[in-house]
């Protein structure tokens, strides 16, 4: 099956693709509406379209050991996402899984580690030679001398 755009968030169906080796039911997020604060007339006072989205890493059966270890690390056991920025509840769910979906990628993203590298020998007399330079002009600056 061809993965779908869900608003912005990548879907497939009944699952949320976060990032090519990781895939989550959307049956494991918990939604919760309530009333979005700020303006927006009569429209607002009526209308539940602030979203959020709970997802549970430490119960998730669609993680791998690896995955749910470093989820937890670094985000904690429950991860909880607000969407309140449009006027549409639909519009609000879609922000809210892409944020999700965001959110739980970066979690997951696995770090390089830095390689220390020395500095070539040119540039070591590079830096020397631009050193001694400047050290010369500041020289020059010096007050007149008197004849």
């Amino acid at each position: 099956m061809v993965p779908a755009r869900y608003g912005r968030a990548m879907t497939d169906g009944r699952t949320l693709v976060v990032s090519r080796g990781c895939r989550i039911s959307l049956d494991e997020l918990e939604w919760r509406f309530s009333s979005s604060g700020g303006p927006g007339g009569q429209h607002a006072n009526t209308s539940n379209t602030r979203a959020e989205v709970i997802f549970d890493v430490a119960n998730s059966p669609s993680l791998g050991p690896r995955q749910r270890a470093r989820l937890l690390e670094r985000l904690g056991p429950v991860v909880r996402v607000v969407a309140s920025d449009e006027r549409s509840q639909a519009r609000n769910r879609d922000l809210a899984l892409e944020r999700l979906a965001a959110r739980l990628a970066d979690g997951l993203r696995v770090d390089t580690p830095r390689v220390p590298t020395r500095p070539r020998p040119s540039a070591k007399l590079n830096r020397l030679d631009d050193k001694r330079r400047r050290g010369e002009t500041k020289r020059l600056r010096g007050r007149p001398v008197d004849d």
